[in-house]
This record gives C-alpha cells, structure tokens and sequence, in this order.
C-alpha cells in the first residue's frame, strides 16, 4: 500500500480539500493495494490489450483518430498572398525597424519576421492550424490578381493547352443556359442512321442523316436530328438539337410510366405499359434507349404494324409527352387525390 501521510502532508492537504474530499482520498488509496501496483506499467495481458506496442503518450497519425482543428479555424475567403501584399508586409517591416539596423534586437526582428511571415490572407488560424489540409488554388503563369479575386484560367489537358469551346457548342450553351460540364453529363446517343440522296438536275447529292437521343436521366428528354454530307458533323448536330430539344417527361415514383399510352406516327403504331418495381425494360432497343435518357426503368412496349426505327423513336417520345397528370386532373375536377399505396406503406413504396 501507500505509505501513510505524515501530520506535515496531512496539514498542507488540509489547506487545499475539503474534509470530506480528504475523507475520499483516503478511501481510494486503502483500495489501491500491492496487486494493482505490481501490473500497472506493464502492458495488458487481457481481451483489450493493443496489438502493437504503445505507450499512448502520443498520438500516431497512422492507427489512431486524428485530432482536427476547430471548424472556427476555417476562413473561406483565404486566399494566397499577391506580390503586393509581400512587399506591403515587407514595407511595414521596414517601417518598424529600430533606427540602428546594425543593433542585435534588429537582428531578433528579422529572425521573428522571417518566421512568422504568412503566405495568406484571412485567419491567421487557418494557416497555422487549418481543419483541412486544402490549400487556396495556386497562382498560374501569368494570372493576375484584381480586386482581391484570383481569376481562374479555364480547363486544361494533359498537355497543358487550353481547350476553347467550339461555335457550336457555344451557341448550345447559349441556348440553354447549360454550362459545358452539365452539357457533358448529359446521355446522349445516336440511334439512327442511314444515307439519303437527293435527285436534283445537278445529279444524285448524297448526304447522312441521323437521329440522336438525349436526356439527362431524371425525367428530362429530347430528340434531334441532323443531316449533313459529313457524317461527323451530321451526328453532332443531331446530338446538339437533341439537348436543345430535351422536354420534362411524367414518372411515376422516378421509375415508371402513369398507365398505358399509345402513340402514332405514319404507319407506326405502338403501345407503352407502366410496370411494377423490378420489372425492367422489357422492349426494343430503340425503345430501351429513350427509356435510359428518360431515367425510365419499369416499362414494357408492344409495336404495331410498321416497325421503322425513325418513327419508332417518334412515336415513343410522342406517347410520352401525351400522359395525363392526375394531379392536374384532380384539380381541374376539385378534387384531392391522395395515394393510397403511399398512405397505407408509409411512403415506402
């Protein structure tokens, strides 16, 4: 056990506790025995003893949790210091300096400026002891700094070239309002194409024609097409009058059609059925790739008569723009239409 306190120790722990905090300290000392004090440097012999060796008196950044700074620490208006802003430090400095540059305690000042000099502005806090480990973008060959903004140049390549966006595509964007990284994440697909040829005086003009798809795989689709004697600029400005052209479509749940519709063009007829969850896309390839533009995953499909591919898509994206919202004809009634599958499972439908 502990050797006992002395009437010296008892006195001087008198003047700090309690009597009855003494009382306590008594008390645990008589059930901290020899047992306890024989093992307690020692490392653990029992189910939660470390499978490696460690003391704990540091904290290692490989097996144990990190210790963050503070979301306090966090500026989001950092940012990296100009040349301006180093030599407008450096001219304070200088201002500062004792008249007897020659003199040790300018010496000191240079040694504490040299180390304590920051390379950005905002929280000091955020540089010295930054929650995250992201930095403010760095400074590019020839970027200038105005009104306190970098001016970030546009994306590059693996080579280092900066990519200029076609007319084209500017007009798209234009059009649209999409940036180029929205147009990107777009599905669009060519599922149509053939050679045309037009009798003229001059002879047979032969050109290409293709039909293209797009949507963005959350209710938004559109078709486009294009023909142009250049197969490559046929199918881009199929592709491009597809996303001009994209509609909102209706789904049920995100996954399905409302009921059945049927659509026509020319000679065409076909018939679109909604389906239960799981049930796939059970239809023709054209058919399947609009359902994928649409983000459609529950439909099946039944083609009349003639099966031509372009009227085809046609009429497939005719049938779905001419679904019936039931919520608007609820209203148009004055009604109130409440989903009872939704009601009875708790929305988890």
């Amino acid at each position: 056990m502990f050797r006992p306190y002395t009437e010296k120790e008892k006195a001087k722990l008198a003047e700090k506790y309690t009597p009855a905090q003494r009382a306590v300290i008594d008390v645990g000392e008589e059930a901290v025995t020899n047992k306890y004090l024989a093992y307690q440097a020692s490392a653990r012999q029992n189910h939660w003893s470390l499978k490696y060796y460690d003391d704990l008196s540091k904290i290692d950044p490989v097996v144990d949790h990190p210790v963050r700074a503070p979301y306090s620490n966090t500026d989001p208006n950092q940012r990296l210091k100009t040349d301006d802003d180093f030599d407008e430090d450096l001219a304070n400095f200088i201002r500062n300096l004792p008249e007897n540059e020659d003199s040790p305690e300018a010496d000191e000042a240079w040694t504490a400026f040299d180390k304590k000099i920051r390379l950005t502005v905002g929280k000091e806090e955020g540089e010295r002891n930054p929650r995250s480990a992201a930095a403010p973008d760095l400074f590019r060959p020839g970027e200038a700094n105005l009104d306190g903004k970098i001016l970030k140049l546009p994306s590059t390549d693996l080579r280092g070239r900066i990519e200029e966006a076609p007319p084209a595509l500017l007009r798209l964007m234009q059009m649209t309002g999409f940036t180029r990284d929205q147009i990107n994440a777009l599905r669009v697909k060519s599922i149509v194409d053939h050679r045309v040829v037009n009798q003229t005086r001059l002879g047979k003009i032969g050109k290409m024609y293709y039909l293209s798809v797009a949507g963005n795989g959350n209710g938004l689709l559109g078709i486009g097409e294009g023909k142009s004697e250049e197969p490559g600029e046929a199918r881009l400005q199929s592709q491009y009058r597809a996303i001009r052209n994209m509609q909102p479509i209706l789904r049920y749940e995100g996954r399905t059609i409302f009921g059945d519709v049927k659509g026509k063009v020319s000679a065409t007829e076909l018939e679109l059925y909604a389906r239960p969850p799981g049930f796939g896309l059970r239809c023709q390839q054209y058919i399947w790739e609009i359902c994928k533009c649409a983000g459609i995953a529950d439909l099946a499909a039944r083609v009349t008569r003639s099966r031509n591919p372009m009227n085809t898509v046609k009429a497939t994206v005719e049938a779905l723009l001419s679904q019936k919202d039931p919520e608007e004809i609820a209203r148009a009634r004055g009604k109130k239409m409440v989903d009872v599958r939704k009601v009875y499972y708790a929305g988890l439908v």
